[in-house]
């Protein structure tokens, strides 16, 4: 069999073919983390028929002098294929000595089990044990089952099926959320398509929590072009106001037949009915006071949420998303998760990837809150198998690895 590397036209050729995909191993990715400083190449085995039999972006960093490789989710070969698998990593080990990266980093799509909202196994991987005892024996050491986002890319992602119609998908959503939904829209809360020139909406939701600025976001827009889209959740204060002020006054006047009942009737079982009553015609109120001051201070409405998302392979993935916290209370980004659905369910799409949650079995309370919101939308989890790592030039990754406590200095200075 052959290494080499491979161009662009013969890399997207095969993975075009490849069952598993994801849009961490493309062209477009490849051309987006350039922009970031990291070098690329595709690289591939050809079999004796002329056949790619397995291939891999992969992406190198430098740091310190040192060269680190990654081959985001995973080369795309055959894991149960011990033979494929053992031929491709001592030919993967040698060509990256070569170019004196001391180790790489996979994290291949090989899900281990999926579950469902209430952590029900609605499949596991047969060959799972076999694919761990496949890479451990040609020397990948698996870095553990993390929980959280330690890892290069979440080990567990909350997808959902697009194969039933969205009004099945609606019911299926528990109550509660369905009715949060038709009051967020009742809200004035509408959802737009944009384009490259609304991105500074998702760069001001989320510059205080993501590594990535404005740029990455619109270099993935430039690379991945029509397979990326951007939408956003608007707040139309007019609106709000107008459902606030009907809102009051159908309170109000309940409240004032239960008060002018109470003081006809001097009726015990109404003054439990009177306290629940306040406590709404005040809630009414604090909603008419905020829905003045918006629609007084932006006329002109507010993006409260926003999001990426890239299509590939008839897969829909939320590649960034963000939301104003200021506005938490109207569940923008609630309604702008549920429209994606109905429109990509319209639109044939098979799924929609929602990206990374937090184990669901054993969450932290950090993350509970994001694992909860996205399982909502009736999406499995699905768990992968983790990432591994291989030393390609032990002498120059023991060095490294020594340097570590110089390294943390460093980035510390900086």
């Amino acid at each position: 069999m052959v290494f080499k590397e491979l161009t662009n036209e013969e890399f997207d050729s095969f993975t075009k073919k490849f069952n598993q995909k994801s849009i961490y191993q493309t062209n477009e990715y490849a051309f987006v983390m350039n922009e970031e400083n990291y070098d690329s190449v595709f690289i591939g085995m050809i079999d004796d028929n002329n056949e790619i039999v397995a291939a891999s972006l992969i992406l190198i960093e430098t740091e310190h002098g040192f060269k680190y490789a990654y081959a985001p989710r995973g080369v795309l070969i055959d894991y149960n294929n011990f033979d494929l698998l053992k031929t491709f990593t001592k030919k993967l080990k040698k060509y990256l000595s070569h170019l004196k990266v001391i180790a790489i980093k996979i994290n291949p799509i090989v899900y281990k089990q999926v579950t469902d909202i209430n952590n029900n196994i609605i499949k596991e991987n047969d060959n799972f044990d076999n694919i761990m005892s496949n890479l451990k024996k040609c020397k990948y050491y698996h870095l553990g089952f993390n929980n959280s986002f330690e890892a290069l890319k979440p080990r567990f992602d909350a997808i959902i099926p697009l194969q039933s119609n969205y009004v099945d998908l609606f019911n299926k959503l528990p109550k509660s959320f369905r009715t949060k939904l038709r009051s967020t829209e009742k809200n004035g809360i509408v959802i737009h398509k944009g384009n490259k020139n609304n991105l500074n909406y998702l760069y001001e939701q989320t510059k205080k929590k993501y590594p990535r600025g404005l740029k990455y976001f619109e270099d993935c827009f430039n690379f991945f072009g029509k397979k990326a889209e951007f939408y956003y959740a608007k707040l139309n204060t007019s609106t709000f106001l107008n459902r606030a002020r009907n809102d009051y006054q159908n309170k109000f006047e309940a409240y004032t037949h239960i008060n002018e009942e109470l003081l006809r009737t001097n009726n015990s079982h109404l003054i439990h009915k009177k306290m629940e009553a306040d406590k709404i015609a005040i809630e009414a109120k604090n909603d008419l006071i905020l829905a003045t001051k918006l629609n007084h201070d932006y006329p002109e409405g507010i993006v409260i949420a926003s999001v990426i998302i890239i299509k590939h392979a008839n897969t829909a993935t939320l590649l960034i998303d963000g939301y104003n916290p200021q506005f938490k209370k109207f569940n923008g980004k609630h309604l702008l998760i549920w429209k994606l659905i109905e429109l990509f369910s319209k639109e044939g799409i098979s799924e929609f990837n929602l990206g990374g949650i937090n184990n669901p079995t054993n969450s932290d309370p950090k993350y509970k809150g994001l694992t909860d919101f996205k399982l909502s939308f009736n999406a499995e989890a699905v768990e992968y198998i983790g990432d591994f790592e291989l030393i390609t030039n032990r002498i120059l990754y023991y060095i490294y690895r020594n340097a570590s406590p110089l390294r943390k200095l460093f980035k510390k200075k900086k």
